[in-house]
């Protein structure tokens, strides 16, 4: 009895010096931790005159810096603005500079002498393009011709005109009564008279005259037209291959072109021409001039 009386009395001195040791080491970790959060806390304190001191300092350096760009720029262009630095680099290597004034400086006198020589050929070159006065006056003669041919046309009622080709009438003129139409199936007004020809057969120029126009049209195909004189002009249709252009002067019998393929306004009729009379404008029946 005794015995566990001293083992618990034992056991009771140990947990003392056990919590003594434990508390005493606590307090010490706490005393510890306390003062390294202060010195944390006193490095994070920020020196604010220092840091202005610092400021200031490199402010006054990069001004100081600043300055001395400047007044290296300004020794080295002189405060000139209309500095070139092209002309100082050409100047330094001994290149003459030259200006719009067509004014030459320190050029040397075979590079004068070239130039000369280049203004002399090219003033030859002008001269021999200069158009050749007999090529001038044959221009002016064909003119000439041309023109007098043009006020010579002249075309009356009572004349004659040439068949553009030989063939059968296949449709009339008829502007007084409607006359019928073959491949439209319909009757209809018809202002010139289609002639029967052979696909590729020449046509001729009907009378003398000057082309007034080359054209096409869905109707007729391709056509030309020719003034014959007072007021009086040609069309001729179904043509290809022509072999007249605007403003030609043509005379009787001079070939025009070909026959071509009829038109689709025309397939039943065949190959042909068509031929058209007019006087100021209004048709006219061509049968009663064709010989």
């Amino acid at each position: 009895m005794r015995r566990n009386r001293s083992t618990m009395k034992k056991e009771r001195i140990i947990m003392l010096v056990s919590s003594v040791f434990v508390l005493t080491a606590l307090t010490m970790t706490g005393f510890y931790v306390k003062e390294k959060n202060e010195a944390e806390k006193d490095g994070y304190v920020v020196d604010m005159s220092a840091l202005e001191k610092k400021t200031e300092d490199k402010t006054k350096e990069i001004a100081r810096s600043v300055e001395q760009d400047q007044a290296g720029e300004d020794l080295a262009q002189g405060n000139d603005l209309d500095y070139d630095p092209n002309f100082q680099e050409a100047s330094s290597q001994g290149v003459t500079n030259t200006w719009d004034n067509e004014e030459t400086v320190g050029v040397p006198e075979n590079e004068t002498a070239n130039k000369d020589m280049a203004e002399e050929g090219a003033k030859e070159s002008e001269e021999t393009q200069e158009p050749d006065e007999s090529e001038t006056e044959q221009s002016q003669a064909v003119e000439t011709a041309s023109m007098e041919a043009a006020k010579a046309l002249s075309f009356h009622e009572k004349d004659n005109l040439g068949w553009p080709v030989a063939g059968n009438v296949l449709i009339n003129y008829s502007m007084d009564k409607t006359v019928y139409f073959p491949t439209l199936q319909q009757y209809k007004y018809s202002p010139a008279i289609v002639i029967a020809a052979s696909e590729g057969e020449n046509i001729t120029a009907s009378a003398d005259g000057k082309v007034l126009s080359v054209f096409e049209n869905a109707e007729i195909g391709q056509a030309v037209t020719v003034d014959i004189g007072n007021g009086y002009e040609l069309t001729y249709g179904q043509l290809k291959d022509i072999m007249v252009l605007k403003g030609d002067i043509i005379s009787s019998g001079d070939i025009i072109g070909k026959v071509a393929a009829p038109t689709k306004y025309y397939s039943v009729e065949g190959p042909n021409v068509y031929f058209k009379l007019t006087k100021d404008g209004r048709p006219v029946n061509p049968l009663s001039s064709l010989e």
